[in-house]
């Protein structure tokens, strides 16, 4: 049997040597990921990091808040058990109709190390929970243990801020971040001193900007993606891209995540202690004061004011439920962007980020002391696709912001959507006429010596469903990547066989 050649800079059957190409192959683009905090404990930390994480209460609450109601029904059953608990009658508290749902919480709880399985005399398979989340999960509903450092009693605060006030505060902490990102930051004096170092690397480590030797700075993909997120999901975002460089800044993670679900069990308006708080944390405290989580008058006071934006940010139903009474989310809220059937847009507003924002997927036509005027084209459109902004993310933006009086013709008209369906018709064609292909990342394989070995191989990958493209005539092959090394090993077993 004639033998394929092992090329070296090039793949080849035999040799396989890894080069990835495009079929209309290659890796697309990469789009924001925003993971939630079970999806960021489930992702990016070991089970040995999250015993670690698992000895702080404020974190062990946190866990079990964000958990399926199934889920937390399990725990509560089985916290004040000393001994591991038979599946099978784990199983049996649900009814049969929950079965799908049963099995969701409990691949969350062994996803997250909570409960593990055990083996009970007699051969069967037991939970049972991890004993540093138990013992941190009674303490933190029971009471006992250490006093959290920002709960130690203060002198009355002879000049107290209300919370309109801290609502205001923390926007205009935030927007500076924004407004540097989108450049109108960069043209504002007090803006651009506003943006600390710590915030820009933040920045650049999350991919939200990027270094360009030419225009310096400049916003990228996920940047875009990231602007047309809510306030909530945006500095959740950014938090997790600050812990994911606590240890380059010499501060211990479990530490700050702790403090930071205890900021999110705060009492909004209420002042905390920070004397008790050592160096690391104290550096943290200031890292969320220059990003707007909490409050405080100077570097050296020992008192400091959370923010909506710490409570909000860990809990999705917290940020559902609260009221806002910041300016601009006030704003946002009562709705400012028209959209009309002439794919005309007007936005009621006089913020630069907002007009900003906007300018991301319109053409700004005119813009007067209150409001702006644009036009949704296919050229506007489309450069926002290209810069990462997908369709949907488009809709759902105007829908957010939806003047009031759009919202009343939807409900009168019992329409999906408040904006007119040939527009949203037209902003997801757009989309379509740029996805005509589909990026697959594989491994080329060529120079086979014999049809006979070409078909053998591309038979096989095919039938463990990892080819992607195959040309017979020039006896050429993709297969995807993670697919690779088990086409290889068959290669080499068939070309030992001498078949």
């Amino acid at each position: 049997m004639a033998d394929t050649k092992s090329g070296s800079g090039r793949n080849s059957a035999a040799g396989g040597s890894g080069n990835t190409v495009l079929s209309p192959l290659g890796q697309g683009p990469a789009n924001l990921e925003c993971k939630d905090f079970q999806e960021y404990l489930r992702t990016r930390q070991t089970p040995e990091s999250l015993e670690k994480l698992y000895n702080y209460p404020p974190i062990c609450l946190a866990v079990f808040r964000e958990l399926p109601e199934i889920a937390r029904q399990f725990i509560i059953r089985i916290l004040f058990v000393d001994q591991p608990v038979p599946q099978a009658v784990v199983t049996s508290w649900g009814a049969q109709r929950c079965a799908k749902e049963q099995a969701e919480a409990t691949s969350c709880l062994t996803a997250l190390n909570v409960w593990r399985v055990t083996a009970i005399p007699g051969g069967l398979s037991a939970w049972e929970l991890s004993p540093t989340f138990k013992k941190s999960v009674r303490q933190v509903l029971l009471g006992g243990g250490k006093p959290w450092p920002m709960t130690n009693t203060l002198d009355k605060d002879s000049k107290p801020r209300d919370i309109a006030f801290l609502d205001t505060y923390a926007m205009s902490r935030w927007r500076c971040v924004l407004h540097y990102m989108v450049g109108t930051g960069n043209r504002n004096g007090t803006d651009a001193e506003a943006i600390s170092p710590d915030a820009v690397r933040i920045l650049l480590h999350a991919n939200l900007m990027k270094r360009d030797e030419r225009d310096g700075i400049t916003i990228t993909r996920q940047g875009f993606q990231f602007l047309l997120l809510d306030t909530r999901a945006q500095v959740w975002h950014f938090m997790l891209q600050y812990l994911d460089t606590c240890e380059e800044r010499g501060i211990s993670l479990p530490e700050c995540l702790s403090m930071l679900f205890q900021l999110s069990f705060s009492t909004l308006g209420r002042d905390y202690s920070s004397e008790g708080m050592n160096s690391q944390m104290l550096t943290f405290l200031q890292h969320l004061r220059e990003f707007g989580l909490v409050f405080q008058r100077k570097r050296k006071e020992g008192r400091f004011y959370p923010t909506r934006l710490a409570l909000n940010v860990t809990s999705k139903e917290a940020a559902a439920t609260a009221s806002v009474a910041m300016d601009e989310e006030a704003t946002q809220d009562c709705g400012y962007i028209v959209v009309e059937t002439n794919y005309r847009v007007y936005a009621y507003t006089d913020s630069p980020l907002q007009v900003a924002v906007l300018g991301l997927f319109t053409e700004l036509l005119y813009r007067f002391p209150n409001l702006v005027v644009g036009v949704l084209t296919r050229d506007s459109v489309r450069q926002a696709l290209r810069g990462g902004i997908t369709a949907e993310q488009i809709v759902s933006y105007l829908e957010q912001y939806a003047h009031p009086n759009m919202r009343m013709v939807e409900s009168a008209i019992h329409s999906k959507s408040c904006l007119p369906p040939t527009v949203v018709d037209q902003i997801k064609l757009w989309e379509l006429e740029r996805n005509r292909f589909t990026y697959t990342e594989g491994v080329l394989y060529n120079q086979f010596l014999s049809h006979t070995d070409f078909v053998t191989l591309r038979d096989y990958a095919q039938s463990i469903h990892m080819l992607v493209w195959q040309n017979e005539r020039t006896r050429t092959m993709v297969v995807q990547k993670n697919g690779h090394d088990d086409v290889k090993r068959y290669w080499k077993k068939y070309s030992k066989s001498g078949v």
